[in-house]
């Protein structure tokens, strides 16, 4: 063995020990870390011919590579919907490291890992109140979920004129509709081969809305005569969290042919909540959803996990199996996640998530996310009691999208923005909503307190006093 990764494997404990202190100082310390900041690195750095070990490497890592560091995780990050790790996670995270599992097969004497993902799969399932009718499994994110999802919805439009994209290529052009989609699910298009610009937006619900117009769907469903359709629905939309009614959408799905797919990649979890559940109503009639973990779930990233319709399972197998590989079994014989998603090679995500269910369970994440929500209207109300702010739209959940107060300060929005992230106190992200330049905030950092609103107004009344 080579010399120093025996002096590493004989120091192991120590290494970890020194780890472990410099991950509880970051996590202690998090609300006074900078959400952002303007370090850089000369990372043209060469590579060492005998290498330093670990304790050297990590020593390095604190003097250059540290400072790079923000307060992604921290309570008053609020750009893109990204959520913190609760205790629970991270302990499901290192120990996902230290196991080191390829989760691949329900049934091989490789190892059995995928169990844990099944299992944790039916623990979601619980907390969103979802028939176990879903199948589904882990991802790197909202994107790999789209992809993964759409994927499987190509494979349904070939069939319905009995071709099979996935081994043929796509022959003809698939029909989209969509209102409001996601970027990630207009990247789907793209990798998917159908196309970016290929889908045709319907029009949204006249009174300040991003929701789809039931009666402008059902027209251009009508102007198919016939043909099967894929439409990308929303449980929460980027800038004004709105939703789409799944309900109509549901009885349109018993009159007309199409594959209905849900992103909810954080307005999913309305569903925990007594008061938000209304939103997601009829989403059980989906036949795709996507739901990110590492936003309301708050576990490290990367997280994310797809739901399929069972009956749809032949249909992802023909999509992502891997056909010429025999040493990787018959498909059809045993359930093998390398053949219903993008990757081979997957590390075992579902750790993090299992342990954070077991640990908080639904009464947690209920909390977690009523608490997120009261906090962005509290938010709002903070806004609205100030000259120079004003909101773009309804806070329906968790999302705030607001300006400057005043078309005559648009041209000074992104200076603002700019001049606001540079305090290192908050970060949220510029927008664009019905034609205005604007800003977002989004709840879901389990971390968050009012004292960090009252810690963002000062900041933002500073800096606007200065532009």
């Amino acid at each position: 063995m080579n010399s120093i990764l025996q002096h590493d494997l004989n120091d192991f404990g120590n290494i970890l020990e020194k780890t472990k202190k410099q991950g509880i100082d970051f996590l202690n310390n998090l609300e006074n870390i900078p959400t952002s900041n303007k370090n850089s690195i000369d990372y043209s750095r060469e590579l060492n011919e005998l290498g330093l070990g670990s304790l050297a490497a990590l020593e390095e890592f604190n003097e250059r590579l540290a400072p790079l560091m923000v307060a992604s995780s921290g309570p008053r990050y609020w750009g893109f919907v990204t959520g913190g790790s609760t205790p629970a996670s991270i302990v499901g995270d290192w120990l996902t490291s230290i196991y080191d599992q390829n989760t691949q097969a329900v049934k091989a004497q490789g190892g059995v890992s995928a169990l844990i993902e099944f299992e944790t799969i039916n623990l979601l399932l619980q907390l969103l109140e979802l028939p176990k009718s879903f199948l589904g499994g882990f991802v790197t994110g909202a994107t790999m979920s789209n992809f993964t999802s759409l994927g499987v919805a190509r494979q349904w439009f070939g069939k319905q004129s009995g071709k099979d994209f996935a081994k043929n290529g796509i022959s003809e052009k698939i029909n989209i509709f969509s209102a409001t989609p996601h970027s990630s699910s207009i990247k789907a298009l793209s990798m998917l081969g159908i196309g970016s610009q290929n889908y045709t937006t319907i029009q949204t619900i006249e009174g300040n809305r991003e929701a789809i117009d039931i009666a402008d769907l059902e027209q251009n469903i009508k102007s198919l005569n016939g043909k099967p359709f894929v439409l990308i629905s929303s449980a929460a939309t980027v800038n004004t969290a709105d939703f789409d009614d799944f309900e109509a959408i549901s009885k349109l799905k018993e009159k007309y042919n199409f594959w209905w797919h849900i992103d909810a990649a954080f307005g999913g979890f309305a569903a925990v909540s007594d008061k938000y559940k209304h939103f997601i109503k009829g989403w059980e009639g989906a036949d795709s959803i996507t739901i990110d973990c590492h936003k309301w779930l708050n576990v490290p990233y990367e997280s994310a996990f797809y739901l399929i319709k069972e009956q749809h399972t032949a249909l992802q197998i023909e999509t992502f199996q891997n056909s010429n590989a025999p040493y990787l079994g018959n498909p059809l014989e045993n359930f093998n996640y390398f053949n219903v998603v993008p990757e081979n090679s997957r590390r075992l995500r579902a750790l993090p998530v299992w342990f954070s269910l077991l640990a908080y369970g639904k009464d947690g994440f209920r909390d977690i996310v009523e608490n997120n929500i009261a906090l962005a209207l509290h938010f709002g109300n903070a806004l609205i009691e100030e000259a120079s702010f004003e909101l773009l739209a309804p806070i329906r959940l968790n999302n705030v999208c607001f300006t400057l107060r005043g078309d005559h300060n648009q041209e000074k929005v992104s200076q603002f923005l700019s001049e606001l992230n540079d305090t290192g106190k908050v970060f949220m992200t510029p927008t664009v909503y019905q034609n205005r330049k604007g800003i977002r905030a989004s709840f879901v950092n389990w971390r968050t307190t009012e004292n960090d609103i009252k810690i963002v107004i000062t900041e933002m009344k500073e800096v606007f006093s200065k532009i």
